[in-house]
């Protein structure tokens, strides 16, 4: 006979910043966080990012309650930290959704929409021009 094991609940979040988007699964541990199989500290070396990523958790009190697997992908650095802070908040509203006035007021649920303005024919970026030359 085959033990069934009881696995305990995993609330998800997607967040999304500039072209990273960020899966984020949380369930009751220790504060331990990995993203993409690596170490918090690993794959965010600079402690602002750091910082950034994990506002919702310090914000609400839940560091060292949770435990978070993250997947991100696209993007830089500064926008896949961004993607797993908006991912955050949203597994911690599934998680407990009195914590919304709080992350609402820090403005984690809001998802910067500022991307990348495409670049035009004609000119070298997006919005600069190639030298004007009158003769």
């Amino acid at each position: 006979m085959a033990e069934t094991k009881t696995k305990t609940p995993e609330f998800l979040g997607t967040g999304r910043r500039k072209t990273a988007i960020a899966r984020v699964r949380l369930a009751t541990g220790t504060g331990k966080i990995t993203v993409n199989g690596r170490t918090f500290e690993n794959y965010f070396p600079v402690d602002t990012l750091r910082g950034v990523a994990a506002q919702p958790l310090t914000v609400t009190g839940t560091a060292d309650k949770l435990d978070a697997k993250i997947n991100v992908t696209g993007g830089g650095p500064n926008g896949q930290a961004g993607a797993v802070r908006h991912g955050i908040a949203r597994a911690l509203l599934e998680f407990d959704a009195n914590l919304r006035p709080a992350l609402k007021a820090e403005g984690f649920l809001t998802r910067d929409s500022r991307m990348r303005e495409r670049k035009k024919y004609g000119q070298p970026g997006a919005r600069k021009r190639y030298q004007f030359s009158k003769r």
